[in-house]
């Protein structure tokens, strides 16, 4: 008597050309990707330069963060990247492995990209004494560190991880929608909370605040974002493998 042994086929192994499918999927969304976040750099640099040139400011450098703006268009993007592209991939047969792998991958590239963009022009800035009119606006990373390895991993980091947590929440309101998303804000909000509390208890905030500043400049300037960006970029993953769009 024979007795058939049922047999688990291994999970699908994610293919090149449908990884590069989902890449141009998302590319379609080109000005959210890059024309905006462009255009608003561009018009917060020309009124931050033209009020600076006004002022005739020459006691010392002065301070703009308008560049977080980009901040803004990277999570919108991702966003729009997990509740839009995502269900429109799976209609095209693309798994949801493929559509993370892919996501992943444009999110280290756009991060990459923008943290040398930004870089670049930190050192212009630098080197043109704050374009003329003692401005500060893309340089914030030199307030912390004085080497330029550590300014762009800085921002390499501090770009992937908030890319990281755009695509964590997009995941959590697919499995979860707006129940999930309010309870992970409530979750997240209220264990900062207690931990605050219980720091405050302790007193162990003059001990936190001495690591951050004693920690050679790389430990909270890119570790510390690389951390949470794997992190949130895992949860991303968790939260999308069970949606359904």
């Amino acid at each position: 008597m024979t007795t058939a042994t049922a047999v688990t086929a291994p999970p699908p192994t994610p293919t090149p050309s449908r990884i590069g499918g989902v890449l141009r999927l998302h590319t379609v969304a080109w000005p959210l990707l890059v024309a905006w976040p462009v255009g608003i750099l561009a018009v917060s640099f020309a009124i931050c330069w033209t009020i600076y040139f006004l002022v005739q400011n020459e006691e010392g450098e002065g301070f703009t963060g308008a560049v977080t703006a980009l901040l803004g268009f990277v999570v919108a993007f991702y966003l729009q990247a997990m509740n839009q592209s995502f269900p429109f991939a799976l209609g095209l047969g693309v798994t949801r492995r493929e559509f993370h792998r892919a996501t992943v991958i444009m999110a280290v590239g756009q991060s990459a990209v923008f943290a040398l963009v930004l870089q670049a022009l930190s050192a212009i800035e630098t080197a043109t004494g704050g374009w003329g009119v003692h401005m500060r606006m893309f340089g914030l990373a030199r307030y912390l560190t004085d080497s330029r390895i550590v300014e762009l991993l800085s921002l390499f980091a501090i770009l992937l991880a908030t890319t990281g947590i755009s695509m964590l929440a997009g995941a959590i309101y697919q499995r979860w929608r707006t129940t999930g998303l309010l309870a992970a804000g409530v979750a997240l909000f209220g264990g900062l909370g207690l931990a605050a509390i219980g720091i405050t208890w302790a007193r162990w905030w003059p001990e936190i605040g001495s690591w951050f500043a004693d920690s050679p400049r790389a430990v909270p300037m890119v570790a510390l974002p690389l951390v949470i960006a794997a992190a949130a970029l895992a949860g991303s993953w968790v939260g999308l493998r069970r949606a359904t769009p």
